[in-house]
């Protein structure tokens, strides 16, 4: 199993009608900006281990981490069965988080792939709030014309049914070994004993024994709402904070999007944000973190300090 190297703590804080779990590692106050670090589509704040661990003893020394579980993710569950999900609630999320956290500092903040999203959006909204932003592919998503919101509105109507049907349930699996399996076939650089670690952390057993993941089906739903690169845009051009892009070696983008979205449009889309910079890790695929944790830490302490 691996062996962690810095101890989290967890809480659970109020925030808008949610018992928000917050993962933390060092100290309760330090001098320090706040390093906050939040997580992507089905992962939990736990999947940030391995890159606490990499962060050198003089990095780490007095330096305060923050890291919470999206609403319907990990362990912060709705308050009551919900069958969609907005995404600008996880901008007011993080904005309280802040005020709870951070209420007088700028904090240093760092998202992987939607989280990365969420970040770069808030940190346009809310440009005074961060000091550092660094985003692990965050790519957002392919341009959408109008014409195809009618079309986008049926969809999200009839998926809405399909859950209510159970259609779209999430995949149980027999053991927590059988978790770990799926994690690493989803990602095949994904180390055993580490797969060991997360799998815990990312599902859970229910009285049968069955393992569950903690990510709600909802989040399946596609938005019913068309993303729109204008609006992103605006976001970008109102960051004021320093900012990196880092991206792993893998092509993700090609992958998903098989042509319609490219690496060379998201590099001209941080075209927009005042003062950005990009980097790139070697061997390493969309979660980057789990990959090649040293690297992501080398670059994100680097970068912050």
């Amino acid at each position: 199993m691996y062996q962690t190297v810095h101890t989290s703590r967890s809480e659970f804080v109020p925030i808008r009608q949610l018992s928000y779990h917050v993962r933390l590692w060092g100290p309760e106050t330090s001098s320090l900006p706040p390093l906050v670090l939040v997580h992507g589509w089905m992962d939990v704040a736990a999947s940030y281990q391995f890159v606490v661990d990499a962060f050198g003893a003089a990095f780490m020394q007095g330096r305060r981490i923050i890291a919470p579980d999206w609403r319907g993710f990990g362990r912060t569950a709705p308050p009551v069965p919900t069958d969609h999900y907005f995404f600008p609630d996880y901008l007011a999320d993080l904005d309280q988080l802040l005020d709870h956290y951070a209420p007088n500092t700028p904090v240093d903040l760092v998202g992987h792939s939607m989280g990365g999203n969420v970040a770069m959006l808030y940190a346009g909204a809310r440009p005074g709030r961060i000091r550092r932003l660094v985003n692990l592919e965050g790519f957002g998503m392919p341009d959408n014309h109008p014409a195809k919101a009618p079309a986008r509105a049926a969809e999200w109507m009839d998926q809405l049914k399909a859950l209510q049907r159970g259609e779209m349930a999430l995949k149980t699996y027999d053991s927590m070994d059988g978790v770990a399996r799926r994690l690493m076939k989803t990602n095949p650089r994904l180390s055993q004993d580490k797969a060991d670690w997360l799998a815990p952390h990312w599902a859970q057993p229910d009285a049968q024994g069955q393992w569950h993941i903690l990510g709600d089906a909802a989040h399946k739903i596609t938005n019913a709402q068309l993303f729109r690169l204008e609006e992103a845009l605006a976001h970008y051009a109102a960051i004021t904070a320093p900012t990196l892009a880092i991206e792993a070696s893998d092509d993700s983008l090609g992958l998903w999007w098989k042509g319609r979205y490219t690496r060379e449009q998201y590099h001209e889309r941080l075209q927009s944000v005042p003062d950005c910079r990009t980097a790139q890790v070697a061997d390493a695929g969309h979660m980057l973190h789990h990959d090649q944790p040293q690297a992501v830490a080398a670059l994100i302490a680097s970068f912050l300090d």
